[in-house]
Order: C-alpha cells, then sequence, then structure tokens
C-alpha cells in the first residue's frame, strides 16, 4: 500500500549507500511512493567520492516537472544539489507548484572531505532556497560552513546549547525548522562535548521550531563504521514521515530511531564506510499478494502431508468404489457429527471478526456445511440410518480430538489462526474432489461414492472454498514472516488430524 508521495532531488550513489539510491531504500522501507531527480552522477563507495559529473540544470528541472504535473509529491526532499543554476531551478519550480512541504538536507561536503556543493552555490541556497524550506537538516560541520558562509561567526563548540544557539542563527536565514545533526560531535551525559574516545556516551540531534521552540532528541553513541549515508537516509526517514500526517517533531524522533537502528544492523559492506540496514523494520512475504494458499501447499512442511491427506488410501478407494461400505457409513456418521462442530467453530470466526464483510463471509460458510450436512443425512437415509440415530452416535476419539482442536484454537488464538486451524477441511475437501474428478482410476458408472465427490466439487462448495480463501489471503498479507511460520504450523497440526479422520475406518 502506497502511503505517501515523496519527491527526492539529489546526487546518485552507484555504490547504493547514499544519494538517490538511499533515498529510494528508505522511502520504500517506509511505504512511501518514490520519484527521483538526478542532479549528479558520481564515482563512489564506502570510501569516498573521486569523480562529479553535474546534470544541466534546465534537464533537472524538466524532471522535476514530469513529475511534479502528473503524479505531484507531498513532500520534496533535497540531497546534493551541485550547482547554484540548480537551486535556482527548484527554488521556481517550489513555488510554481505549491508544494506542501520542502526538507533540504545541505549536503555540501563529503565525509572523505570532498566538495559537494561549490561556495556560490552556498549563497544561492541561503538566499533564494531556503526561505522556502519547511525543514533544514545540517550536520555540524555543514551549520558551521552555513553561518560563516552568511557572515556568522562560529566558536567552539562546548555544548548541547552551543548547538542550539547555532540552530536558531540558522532559522533566521528563513527555514520553518531547523535539525541540527549531532553525528559528528559525541556528547557526555552531562550534555558537553566528549573530550576522549572514552567520554562519548550520546549523540544529541537539536531541533529548533517556530517560536523558539527546542527539541532534543538522544541517542546512545554508537563506535561504528556503517555510517555512510546517514545524512540522506535521516531526511528521506524524516519526509516520509511528513508526507504520512507526521508533525516535524513527531517525524523527526521517528526517523531518528530509524537510523539509530540502521546504525545497529548494519550489513558490514565495502571497505570503508559501510551503509545501514535502511530495511531493518521492513517485513518480506514470501508469496506474491493473493497466492498465499499456493505458497502454503508447496511449503516445505505441507507438501508431503497434504499429499498423504490428498492422495490417502482411504480417498483412493472412494475414487474407484472398492471402500467398504459399511466403513463409508461409519465415516459419513462421523462426519455429520464433525461438521455440527465446524459450523461452532465458524460462527466462533464470525463473532472474532472485525469487519461485516469477514462476519458475513463465516456465515455463509455454515450455510454451505448446512447444505452438506442435508446430503449426510440422505446418504445416511439411503443406508437406513434415520437422522435420530446419526446425532445419537458416539464421536469417535479422532473426530473429537480434531475438532476439539479446532476450537480451542479458536478460543486461544486470533481470528485468523483459527481460520489456519479450518482451511484443511475446507480447502481438502475441494482439491480431494478436484484430484479424484481427473485420477484415471476414478470409476463413476456404478460408483456408490460418486455422488460424494461431485458434492464437493460442485459450485456451492467450490464457492464456499473461494470465500475461506478469500478471507485467509486478504488477511495474511498483514503478517510477519514468523507470524506466517506459526500459522503454517497450525495447518499442518490440522491436516494431521484430517488424515487421523480418515485412519478411523478401514479402506480395504
Amino acid at each position: 500500500m502506497i502511503n505517501g508521495k515523496v519527491l527526492i532531488i539529489a546526487g546518485s550513489d552507484p555504490s547504493g549507500g547514499a544519494g538517490l539510491e538511499a533515498d529510494q531504500k528508505v522511502l520504500a522501507a517506509h511505504g512511501c511512493y518514490a520519484m527521483a531527480s538526478t542532479t549528479a552522477l558520481t564515482i563512489q563507495n564506502t570510501k569516498g567520492v573521486t569523480g562529479v559529473h553535474v546534470i544541466p540544470s534546465d534537464f533537472v528541472g524538466k524532471q522535476i516537472e514530469a513529475c511534479l504535473e502528473d503524479v505531484g509529491a507531498d513532500v520534496i526532499k533535497t540531497g546534493m544539489l551541485a550547482s547554484a543554476e540548480t537551486i535556482e531551478v527548484i527554488t521556481k519550480l517550489v513555488t510554481k507548484y505549491k508544494i506542501p512541504a520542502l526538507v533540504v538536507d545541505p549536503v555540501m561536503v563529503s565525509t572523505s572531505g570532498a566538495q559537494l556543493l561549490p561556495h556560490e552555490a552556498i549563497a544561492q541556497l541561503s538566499q533564494h532556497l531556503l526561505p522556502h524550506t519547511t525543514l533544514l537538516t545540517p550536520n555540524i560541520p555543514e551549520a558551521t560552513l552555513l553561518l560563516t558562509q552568511n557572515g556568522h561567526e562560529v566558536g567552539e563548540i562546548q555544548s548541547v546549547a552551543d548547538v542550539e544557539a547555532m540552530g536558531r542563527k540558522i532559522q533566521e536565514l528563513g527555514p520553518k525548522w531547523v535539525l541540527v545533526k549531532g553525528g559528528h560531535m559525541p556528547f557526555r551525559r552531562d550534555f558537553s562535548v566528549a573530550k576522549t574516545k572514552e567520554e562519548r556516551e550520546i549523540i544529541v540531534d537539536v531541533l529548533i521550531g517556530p517560536g523558539g521552540s527546542v527539541f532534543r532528541v538522544e541517542s546512545p553513541y554508537q563506535e561504528s563504521t556503517s555510517t555512510h549515508g546517514t545524512g540522506c537516509s535521516l531526511a528521506s526517514a524524516i519526509s516520509a514521515r511528513i508526507a504520512q500526517g507526521a508533525d516535524v517533531p513527531t517525524a523527526v524522533r521517528g526517523a531518528c530511531r530509524y537510523i539509530e537502528a540502521g546504525i545497529k544492523t548494519a550489513p558490514q559492506i565495502g571497505g570503508g564506510n559501510g551503509p545501514l540496514d535502511h530495511f531493518h523494520s521492513t517485513y518480506t512475504l514470501p508469496f506474491s499478494p493473493g497466492y498465499f494458499v499456493d505458497y502454503l501447499l508447496e511449503h516445505p512442511a505441507v507438501r508431503d502431508v497434504w499429499k498423504d491427506f490428498v492422495y490417502h488410501p482411504f480417498v483412493m478407494a472412494l475414487g474407484n468404489g472398492t471402500l467398504p461400505l459399511e466403513s463409508f457409513k461409519g465415516y459419513i456418521i462421523q462426519d455429520y457429527l464433525y461438521l455440527v462442530h465446524f459450523s461452532r467453530a465458524n460462527a466462533l470466526a464470525a463473532y472474532k471478526a472485525k469487519s461485516i464483510g469477514d462476519i458475513s463471509r463465516s456465515n455463509e460458510i455454515v450455510t454451505h456445511i448446512l447444505h452438506e450436512m442435508k446430503l449426510h443425512i440422505n446418504y445416511c437415509n439411503s443406508f437406513g440410518i434415520s437422522e435420530p440415530e446419526i446425532q445419537a452416535t458416539e464421536e469417535l476419539q479422532a473426530s473429537t480430538a480434531y475438532t476439539r482442536y479446532v476450537l480451542d484454537v479458536g478460543q486461544s488464538e486470533d481470528w485468523l489462526a483459527l481460520q489456519m486451524a479450518l482451511a484443511p477441511c475446507l480447502l481438502g475437501y475441494g482439491a480431494v474432489a478436484k484430484m479424484l474428478h481427473a485420477h484415471a482410476e476414478t470409476v463413476r458408472e456404478g460408483n456408490t461414492y460418486w455422488d460424494w465427490i461431485e458434492n464437493y466439487n460442485a459450485d456451492d462448495y467450490v464457492e464456499a472454498v473461494r470465500l475461506g480463501s478469500e478471507l485467509i489471503e486478504k488477511n495474511i498479507r498483514l503478517q510477519s514472516p514468523s507470524r506466517i511460520e506459526e500459522l503454517v504450523k497450525i495447518f499442518v497440526h490440522a491436516t494431521k488430524m484430517e488424515i487421523g479422520f480418515w485412519e478411523m475406518f478401514p479402506y480395504k
């Protein structure tokens, strides 16, 4: 699901740790739709920047317009802008398209010391773009450069209070909010600058807002070389949250926590300053939406058990008509008793459901079960077994174990777990009927059990399977991979219970 549209205007990093490549990873991790306008191509990796090719500003402008006049943007986030001419073009387009929020990461000098923004462009940034900026996100070296380029003297920073003062001076240049990032200057717990490696305890990011408001975000200091692209990634994480409706302080706080975790879980790639783990909190589903049932039945834990169920000797004996009649009679009676509890379980699913659509579908499945039970009664009547006799029959152990397992899952776990416990029965009978219909050894003419096979291949049962599958497919995509594995285990256990049901009766 797309939640927010963000246009990135920045340089490209072929190694993927910073620039447009990192920005798009961050936005994808936050569920946002990312667009990109490339201001420069670079030659760089984790060890540094060795070359920059600036894209003509008019071409950059056309890229931006192509995005804004068609898709639109909730937020524009800028990174490496490369030239004064590009800054001028961006300023005009931000005004023209009335962009709701502009986040500017003033990329000026790389970590390795490469100049990424000419001095004349810094003046253009200060005079023209900053007055339109919602949030400016300089690190301390960038903040120092901005201030000195605009005639301010910057003294030595001794404490967090000095960083706050720096942010207030930058705010006078025009941005509504200023976030001075503290990653380059660790502090002690008393908020004084750490003088030695041993004193480095916290990182403090200082956010200056309208009316002199000040917010601090404290994070534990991490000794790490996995810091390539932290500035790009932080600004993009903030942009994503603003695009999704968060206010600036909330967006900043959440983004700082995202970066902290990204450093902590970094993949240790490259020989220099490596990239973050941009997807540390993103779940990757092992199936495409709408295809969970296909994935489930091919799952290593399910495949063989499912085959044992669908091709069970009891089933094959139904197909070729050799199943002893007494076994079928016993099975039909026990299955009727089972369906009583299966209906209870679906009624419980309706109770546990949160939406009227899911409640309705569970009730429709109960209606299909009632139709199935009438067919069981008709079968028994043809064998001289009355409905009172069916109801007076004692449940066999395997039937009791199966139904109570399903009901226990329904009582002790959530709605989706109950659906997975019900699924082997619902899906299984449809799969068995489909298999027998196509099997070369299935006997149609003169087979006492052909009507039973036809019942589970009929339109009404196929519709019941469709409804049950849709219920699962709709909700399973919202689960984490670990939760999906838990649900698979429930399905496997219930399938084994189904096999136990076949095993109650002799099939030779």
